[in-house]
């Protein structure tokens, strides 16, 4: 394939997942459909079909993609960053369709036959990095077992998400992961660790760092 042609067939694949998540969104796998999906994209059916077999294949795509677009707040590891980027990733739900679909779908993915634990392991991966550099630095309680509490966590997030979405259509996920905080961090750190924490909206200058940087 030429560099044009290959750039151009780039574009299409954005631009059918981009569609693809404004209409998961919208009315869940259930209600999606590759015709919908592609007048949303604006292009042909044969161009879909070149990029995704089915519809489960544009789901698992959206699932697995839901964070290629964020940024993340930048400083030093540690429980602070865990905290900045949770809240982060809770803003973002309520503007970023991408995330907010794969969120959705990996929710509802039994439904349509689908068990992919990837985009929870995406999460618990990225908690298991700040907890480890937590423990590092001495913030965490004796015998806290990272693994077992990252994974609590992203089990824990994606219930508050998923009450917040039917309660509220996100509007108020953001208070909810910080109330949320409020009663797990004293489960991993000690009181004076706690005292020094901020739940609330992280600094701009500290924003911009790629997942997993």
């Amino acid at each position: 394939m030429s560099q044009p042609r290959q750039a151009r067939a780039i574009r299409t694949r954005e631009k059918i997942i981009r569609a693809a998540a404004e209409v998961f969104d919208e009315s869940g796998f259930a209600g999606a459909s590759m015709n919908k999906i592609v007048r949303r994209a604006e292009t042909t059916m044969g161009a879909m079909y070149f990029h995704f077999a089915s519809k489960e294949e544009v789901a698992q795509t959206v699932m697995a993609e839901q964070a290629s677009d964020m940024a993340f707040p930048a400083g030093e590891d540690g429980l602070q960053r865990m905290l900045d980027i949770t809240l982060e990733v809770a803003r973002q739900l309520r503007t970023n369709v991408l995330l907010r679909a794969g969120v959705r779908l990996a929710v509802e993915q039994g439904s349509f036959g689908m068990s992919d634990a990837a985009p929870y392991q995406l999460w618990s991966e990225m908690l298991r990095t700040q907890l480890v550099a937590a423990e590092r630095r001495g913030e965490l309680l004796p015998g806290v077992d990272i693994e077992e509490f990252a994974e609590i966590v992203v089990g824990a997030y994606t219930g508050t998400q998923l009450l917040s979405s039917i309660a509220t259509g996100h509007a108020d996920v953001y208070e909810r992961v910080a109330t949320l905080w409020r009663y797990m961090l004293p489960a991993v750190a000690a009181p004076e660790v706690i005292a020094g924490l901020d739940l609330g909206v992280a600094d701009s200058a500290r924003k911009g760092a790629s997942l997993g940087s």
